[in-house]
């Protein structure tokens, strides 16, 4: 699945950290944020760790990005996004 298919796909296909990206593809930082807290592992930090990024709040994203034990992104959180999703897309 491409991350347009992805978007193009409702949102009852997708569970997790996929969902909440779905979300926020679709523009609602809470709904995408509401989920992610919920989701246990690194996905779920992985996801949480982005979206507190794209909010600004770098310290909270700082310890979401540890937790799922990746490295802090800087830049265009769109290239982040997508990076995200096509990863989890391609498991």
């Amino acid at each position: 699945m491409t991350v347009e298919e992805f978007l193009e796909t409702e949102a009852d296909e997708f569970h997790g950290a996929l969902l909440a990206l779905w979300w926020d593809g679709k523009g609602d930082w809470t709904k995408a944020h509401e989920i992610a807290q919920d989701v246990a592992g690194a996905d779920g930090a992985w996801v949480h760790a982005y979206l507190h990024r794209k909010e600004g709040d770098v310290g909270n994203a700082g310890y979401w990005y540890r937790r799922a034990g990746r490295d802090v992104v800087r830049g265009d959180s769109r290239v982040e996004w997508v990076a995200i999703v096509t990863e989890m897309l391609g498991r």
